[in-house]
């Protein structure tokens, strides 16, 4: 959806953890437009988007620019991040994702998604 028509925002009853990761992909045009593709709602497993959610994850957005791509991922406050990294990355089809998606990253291709995407820490937000 392009941000000119807005975006969808879910809202949660209780407080959630948010977690920021960043990745780059290969400087390549074809490369980048591939991976957009691949992440399509009529591209992407359905496989992948099942153990998302289930290690735990409410909601996961994936941002571009260039070749930098930013992800944001929602969580309940009791998830444990290398516990959930761990049990997804034994799921089915998870690794072939991986290695299906290594054509275009700048990581090393045996990389699981939790060695891959580099948690970011924040740093400023609109104090109350």
């Amino acid at each position: 959806m392009k941000k000119e028509k807005g975006y969808v925002v879910r809202e949660y009853k209780n407080p959630i953890k948010r977690y920021c990761q960043t990745m780059d992909l290969k400087d390549d045009p074809e490369l980048v437009a591939e991976y957009i593709k691949r992440h399509s709602e009529a591209e992407a497993w359905p496989e992948i988007r099942k153990g998302i959610r289930e290690v735990g994850i409410l909601e996961m957005e994936i941002y571009i620019l260039g070749t930098r791509l930013f992800m944001i991922v929602e969580t309940p406050l009791d998830f444990d991040w290398v516990t959930a990294m761990a049990k997804l990355a034994t799921l089915p089809r998870q690794a072939e994702w991986e290695e299906y998606m290594s054509i275009f990253q700048k990581a090393d291709p045996k990389a699981s998604s939790a060695e891959k995407w580099q948690l970011m820490e924040r740093i400023f937000y609109l104090y109350e």
